[in-house]
Formats: C-alpha cells, structure tokens, sequence
C-alpha cells in the first residue's frame, strides 16, 4: 500500500473522529437543553396547579361570605371578576418564552390576589364570618395556597434561570439557536411590590 493512500486512510480516519466528537458533543448538549426545557415546563405547571386551586377555593368562599347580613357586594363582584379573568388567561408551553404573554398571566393573577386581599380586610368588620368555621377553614385553605404559589413562583424562576444560563454559554447558545431553543421568561415583581403592605389573612381572635 502506497504512503499517498496510508496517508488518506490516516485523514479520513481524523475527520471521522473529529466528526463522531463534534456529534457526541452537539447530543449531549442538544439533551442538556432539552431535559432543561422539560424542567421549566413541569415547574409551570407546579405554578398552574397552585393557582387553580386557588381558584377552585373561590366560589365556596364567596357562598360562604354571601351569607353575611349586609356584606359588600362590591367587594364580592371584584373577587368574582377577578377570578373570571385570572382562569380566562392561558399559558401554552409555548408562551413560556414569550415575556409579554407571561406578564398578562401574572397581571390577572395579581388582580385576583389584590382583590381576595380587599375582601380578608372587609371580612374583619363581620363577627359572624370570623366565628364561622367554613370560612375559617376557606380562609387557612387560601393562606396556605397563596404561600404555595409564592414557593412555586420562586421555583419556576429558578428553574428558568438554569435553562437559562445554559443556553447562553458558548458554544451552546449555537446549537441552541440553531434548534429554537428560546429563552424563558420569568415572573416578575409587581411594580412597588417592595413596599406593599402584607395582608393577614389570620383573622380570628386571640
């Protein structure tokens, strides 16, 4: 065999290991993004699941509150509204990338808090509401949620953030690019959020 075809053998031999290593490379990062971009979608669906049982508590506390000689019906039409709106606003896996789709979710949600926080301060002012056991239990259901989309928020977040800074990374953010993998959006606090007042939802007396 002559030196010119050893020679050739010995190129081709290179390229192909050059080319598996540059595959085994471009695979193991293509399934580090995709097992990133499944995380971000479990941890939304943490936060849907959270705020749907928020949602789902609303209606029997707004049975229970009914009850109440001479409540705010005002009040009670925002939080009713309020919640329309919040479970009329959805998120497909896809607007997980897309911040402004992100931020309409968050407004509607943020709505809804504000105004079941309006109605706990409105509760205050009914003694029966405070002594009524289905509402005590409504009201330690609602606390207990609203903690746990605070945890589930922070979480998705978090998780964003990962994928985030993975895709980014050179020379990741190539194949990245090459493949739609887009950048997550996050939730963001609300404007002044720093400086609101944290409503107690504990009403009952000591």
């Amino acid at each position: 065999m002559s030196k010119s075809l050893l020679g050739c053998g010995a190129v081709l031999l290179a390229l192909l290991v050059v080319a598996g290593g540059l595959f085994l490379w471009g695979t193991g990062v293509y399934n580090r993004l995709v097992g990133l971009d499944e995380g971000v979608k479990t941890a939304w669906s943490q936060v849907e699941n959270t705020y749907q049982r928020r949602a789902d508590l609303i209606p029997n506390l707004v049975k229970t509150v009914e009850g109440a000689a001479d409540f705010e019906r005002e009040t009670l039409t925002e939080v009713i509204e309020a919640r329309a709106k919040a479970t009329s606003v959805q998120i497909t896996p896809q607007d997980l990338t897309n911040p402004e789709a992100l931020a309409r979710y968050q407004q509607a949600q943020d709505s809804l808090s504000s105004a079941l926080s309006r109605l706990m301060v409105v509760v205050e002012r009914y003694p029966e509401l405070k002594a009524n056991q289905n509402f005590l239990q409504l009201q330690d259901e609602l606390a207990g949620t609203e903690n746990r989309i605070a945890v589930e928020r922070k979480r998705f977040n978090e998780v964003a953030q990962e994928y985030n800074t993975a895709r980014r990374r050179f020379p990741a953010t190539v194949i990245a690019g090459w493949l739609g993998f887009d950048e997550a959006a996050y939730f963001e606090a609300a404007e002044g959020a720093e400086q609101a007042p944290q409503v107690e939802f504990d009403f009952r007396e000591r």
